[in-house]
């Protein structure tokens, strides 16, 4: 990573518009970088680096100093490139209820894409699969069941299991609609 000066990180904290316009040039290269390094979809390379720089515009003063930015900048990026997988949350998407989705509007997103993170890690090597080439890569019920070797009413019925797991999780409930200890 290009080393930003101690003056212009400064100034940016300090408010200067100019300096913090000068930061955002600075670091773009870079963001650019190490997006094509962290995610895993080159489509939303753009978006991550967009929105790396509001991160930054907003978040400026809590960088402690021009050593921890560059450790700071790759952690925002790697949580931005799991954006993609909110958005595969389709089964967020299909909630059961309108109190679900208040539910989980009520978490910030941060804590939101730690969360959805630790969903997926949490399901089983099978459904973490098949959620992740429906949701991340794209790939249609008929292409996911012919790389897993299964038939398409499996595909979905996994596809189905693996969203309703990771909706749980969100929701803090279990199977049986009791909360999580």
């Amino acid at each position: 990573m290009a080393r930003v000066s101690d003056d212009l990180l400064l100034a940016a904290q300090s408010g200067d518009r100019h300096a913090l316009t000068q930061l955002l040039v600075a670091l773009q290269p870079n963001i650019r970088r190490y997006a094509r390094r962290l995610c895993h979809r080159t489509s939303v390379i753009e978006d991550v680096v967009q929105e790396a720089l509001i991160v930054i515009y907003r978040r400026v003063g809590t960088i402690r100093s021009p050593a921890a930015l560059a450790g700071w900048l790759i952690t925002v990026i790697a949580r931005l490139c799991m954006l993609p997988a909110l958005m595969l949350m389709r089964g967020v998407e299909e909630l059961v209820s309108l109190e679900e989705a208040r539910e989980l509007a009520k978490v910030p997103p941060d804590e939101l894409r730690m969360d959805l993170v630790n969903a997926i890690e949490s399901l089983s090597p099978s459904h973490r699969e098949v959620l992740l080439l429906r949701d991340l890569e794209d790939l249609t019920i008929g292409e996911i069941a012919r790389r897993l070797g299964v038939t398409r009413e499996a595909a979905k019925s996994r596809l189905r299991r693996a969203r309703a797991l990771v909706r749980e999780y969100l929701l803090g409930t279990t199977d049986g609609g009791r909360e999580r200890t």
